[in-house]
């Protein structure tokens, strides 16, 4: 009896959170699909008439259209997650799997990376940028999200590879596989539940991000989606409607990645943490 009685219990707190976490969400979806004019006092208040015209508004919007800016955005994450996911993988192979002279050091360093704060390197990130020519370009942007998410990748890999029976790795040698044939021919397709976690954190990151892309980009027709939603709100008055109808849109992407590769990413999650 005690036992149900708690799982009653829990089950009531989960239902109460979800409800909390859900109403926000709900909020945007109203206020994105009634009139302005309906949501002024509220968005739970009736009359209860709907509209496209707040997306279709955010969506060709004259000087924050979000059409471009999730067109920037697509390529940005896509680019940013691919990228550091095949080079985070060959480096975590290569540190579960070999030993060499300063290998404790390489994992100390990319542990000590971890624990270093976006807003202590914008500054050198910025000039380095601009002396390269890559400032105010969807490619800098790339690389420096590729560059910030190599270590805690390559951390989360390792992990997971240690995992991984070696005998398999051994057979494909003793068949006359090299290194790099038997890590893209045994090992990287065992990986795939690490690679869609760690593709699905730093697709969703990277899609989220605001403060870097707002150092290092800035003209109109590079801007992300992050950068566009802010423009939405207009110089005299906020339309909340408008403004809601651009957040709806931004955030679908990485909620339909997020639910495509669920099962995925729990197996991932759960593999790199055994370690």
């Amino acid at each position: 009896m005690r036992r149900r009685g708690g799982a009653r219990l829990a089950s009531l707190v989960a239902i109460l959170v979800g409800i909390v976490w859900l109403i926000p969400f709900l909020g945007i979806v109203m206020s994105a699909l009634r009139p302005s004019r309906d949501v002024l006092y509220g968005w739970w208040r009736p009359p209860f008439r709907f509209t496209g015209q707040n997306i279709v508004g955010a969506w060709h919007h004259p000087t924050a259209s979000i059409a471009a800016g999730l067109r920037n955005s697509a390529q940005l994450a896509v680019f940013a997650t691919l990228l550091p996911t095949l080079a985070a993988s060959l480096m975590a192979y290569g540190l579960a799997r070999l030993r060499f002279p300063g290998r404790g050091g390489i994992l100390m360093t990319i542990g000590l990376l971890l624990a270093i704060p976006q807003q202590m390197v914008a500054w050198p990130v910025f000039q380095i940028l601009n002396r390269v020519g890559l400032l105010n370009t969807l490619t800098g942007l790339v690389l420096v999200h590729s560059a910030w998410a190599l270590p805690w990748m390559v951390f989360f890999l390792r992990g997971f590879i240690e995992t991984l029976p070696i005998e398999l790795e051994e057979a494909a040698v003793i068949d006359g596989a090299g290194r790099f044939r038997t890590f893209f021919w045994i090992v990287f397709p065992l990986m795939f539940p690490a690679l869609a976690s760690a593709m699905v954190l730093q697709f969703t990151w990277v899609w989220n991000d605001f403060f870097m892309a707002l150092i290092l980009v800035y003209d109109p027709r590079r801007m992300v989606v992050t950068q566009q939603i802010p423009l939405l709100r207009g110089q005299y008055h906020v339309d909340w409607g408008l403004l809601s109808a651009g957040s709806l849109l931004a955030m679908l992407p990485p909620l339909l990645v997020f639910l495509f590769l669920q099962r995925y990413f729990v197996r991932g999650l759960v593999g790199g943490a055994i370690k």
